[in-house]
């Protein structure tokens, strides 16, 4: 058996269960932890229910089996006197590792985000990633009739999403900052501009004020910007549907934008992607072979 431990917020989520569709499309016996992150009280919610996904759930004696994790006192005397015979398997980087498709029993931790694990069964992994009906469930009639009228406007014009992650990005500014500068997004939107004529950008981000402030600026005659808002860290799949509805991208670092890019269906798309994901870490395997990157100063790195 190979268990997969969830983590993270929906982007992540998405990539650990690609891994899990593809681990199954290998004929392994795989199921999910989703205890062990999500009984900590910060963490973030499961939002694979908006897919209308269900999945095997390890139980915990599962988990302990394969981690050599049980609080019985014989193992615990067992492994003080001869060590832990633990089956984790930890993702060897941040970029693609075979070895995580070849380990078997095992336990699986990491982020897995990269297209490599996936790229085979790429049309499974689409038609897994199809929101439900169950979305609309429980949303009051005003949210819904706001998602909706953002939906046709997305629809009736050349969309471009625009993914801004402030918030939990600026209170870890070590790993996130100075990637998706002003700059960066400036030189992205200019990109845009001359790749879709009449472009209407759609923002997201979980600053709403600054992002308004800062849409105002970048408003011109011949494009429009437009803030989303009406959603919640708790209603995040509303923004992931609607970028996927856009036509083109303008992703932050983030494993939530990137599904959003992924998932849009248009044969044209441009997506732009910062060029360096995380600061101190090789994130090589993140990026599709379609993205443009551009660098945090705003220098276009391919195009």
């Amino acid at each position: 058996m190979n268990i997969i431990r969830m983590t993270g917020g929906l982007g992540n989520q998405m990539f650990q269960y690609a891994l899990y569709l593809k681990l199954r499309s290998m004929e392994r016996d795989v199921k999910m932890d989703d205890i062990t992150e999500y009984v900590l009280s910060n963490a973030r919610p499961i939002m694979l229910w908006a897919f209308g996904i269900e999945y095997p759930k390890a139980t915990r004696e599962e988990i302990n089996r394969l981690t050599d994790g049980s609080l019985q006192l014989v193992h615990r005397i067992r492994r003080k006197l001869f060590g832990r015979k633990s089956l984790e398997c930890q993702e060897k980087d941040c970029n693609f590792d075979p070895a995580v498709l070849e380990k078997d029993p095992a336990y699986l931790t990491g982020y897995f985000q990269t297209e490599k694990y996936f790229s085979d069964i790429a049309k499974q992994v689409r038609e897994a990633f199809v929101f439900s009906d169950k979305i609309w469930d429980g949303l009051s009639s005003e949210t819904a009739e706001k998602i909706k009228v953002y939906e046709q406007r997305i629809d009736d014009t050349p969309s471009v999403a625009v993914h801004i992650r402030r918030g939990d990005y600026l209170e870890t500014s070590e790993v996130y900052g100075g990637i998706c500068t002003e700059a960066y997004y400036e030189a992205a939107i200019s990109l845009m501009k001359e790749k879709v004529p009449g472009a209407t950008f759609f923002v997201f981000s979980n600053d709403g004020k600054w992002a308004t402030d800062w849409a105002k600026k970048m408003e011109s005659d011949e494009n429009s910007f437009v803030v989303i808002e009406g959603t919640t860290e708790d209603t995040g799949y509303l923004d992931l549907l609607l970028m996927s509805k856009c036509r083109h991208y303008i992703i932050a670092n983030s494993s939530f934008s990137w599904w959003g890019a992924w998932l849009g269906s248009a044969k044209d798309k441009c997506v732009i992607a910062p060029s360096k994901w995380l600061n101190g870490k090789d994130y090589t395997d993140i990026y599709t072979k379609d993205m443009v990157k551009i660098t945090p100063s705003g220098e276009i790195e391919n195009v």
